[in-house]
């Protein structure tokens, strides 16, 4: 009985309930999109991410046996699903200003779908110098279907140079949401607005983090954990952070950087043909053919005391005896 007056109690207080929280909207203008043009899908950009793939690479991915007979009709129902599919999410990534310029911003949305469209054939060059550096520079790689099936750093950077693309036609909520649903899947975050150059190759993947500004020539590999980070924030005078500068480090060409290495700054310069060793925190620019470690570490090796070796060999003998 008196279960049923406390849900009953419940209910009648429910109206209230419900007012409080839509006065907290109206408190809050950020945190909500009341009377407003719906924002992307994000799961339809993870969709368009899959198919992407498909067209990135034939065969790898999707369920048809594809040949010489029938991989023109193929692409072409893939290229014009993506062209209306990329058409919608990235007219919801831009567009909020308003029915006046509904049609010219569809317009817009559609112009950017083939734009990127266009660029496949230069995405698929970059991926295959990638999947090469990949297999050159990792002595456990079987194959380059091994790497693109399978490999989390490969995936990351596929996904990278894909939103990059997107970065550059003026769509940044569409790459950023890429790139995002990349680190959750592989734990590697690729800002996409970071310069990757040919032939690069991320070893173990987990951890790493390259942010919005950093710069990366050709050739280059690092491993996992590796942070390519911001030293400081510049700020303005009311206190609030500069967007738009340099933060975050320059790679030269040929660079290694080795597991767990920090490269802060955005005036930071790793010279060509560098190696950084693991572990290593660096704020500094340093020149090319530089070799950076720390110290050998001195290590402490001790047997156990003789008491404690007596103690765990009675341990043992007791165990055998006891089976």
């Amino acid at each position: 009985m008196a279960e049923r007056k406390s849900d009953r109690k419940n209910e009648d207080n429910l109206p209230k309930l419900v007012r409080n929280i839509v006065a907290s909207y109206r408190r809050d203008q950020i945190t909500h999109r009341i009377g407003e043009t719906f924002l992307p899908s994000r799961g339809k950009i993870v969709e368009i991410l899959d198919e992407l793939r498909q067209l990135l690479f034939p065969g790898y991915f999707g369920h048809k046996v594809l040949g010489e007979d029938n991989i023109q009709f193929h692409v072409g129902n893939l290229a014009d699903h993506l062209a209306r599919a990329l058409s919608e999410q990235i007219f919801h990534c831009l567009c909020y200003r308003g029915d006046s310029e509904h049609n010219a911003c569809r317009d817009q949305a559609r112009r950017i779908a083939f734009e990127f469209l266009a660029r496949v054939p230069r995405l698929r060059k970059a991926l295959k110098l990638d999947v090469e550096a990949a297999y050159d520079g990792d002595p456990a790689a079987k194959s380059f279907a091994e790497i693109i099936y399978c490999y989390p750093g490969y995936y990351a950077i596929t996904v990278y140079r894909i939103a990059h693309e997107l970065l550059e036609l003026g769509v940044p909520l569409m790459s950023r949401i890429m790139t995002e649903y990349a680190h959750g899947l592989t734990g590697t975050d690729i800002h996409p607005g970071a310069n990757i150059g040919k032939r690069f190759f991320i070893d173990h993947a987990t951890g790493v983090v390259i942010g919005e500004t950093t710069v990366i020539g050709n050739n280059v590999k690092i491993y996992q954990g590796v942070t390519l980070g911001a030293h400081s924030f510049s700020k303005d005078e009311r206190g609030r952070v500069i967007k738009g500068l340099k933060r975050h480090p320059t790679l030269e060409d040929n660079v290694t950087v080795y597991a767990n290495a920090t490269i802060l700054g955005g005036k930071t310069v790793i010279g060509h043909d560098s190696t950084v060793g693991g572990n290593v925190f660096l704020n500094m620019s340093v020149k090319p053919f530089t070799f950076v470690s720390l110290e050998d570490p001195t290590l402490n090796v001790k047997l156990r005391s003789k008491k404690l070796r007596q103690e765990q060999e009675k341990e043992k003998k007791s165990g055998r005896q006891t089976n």
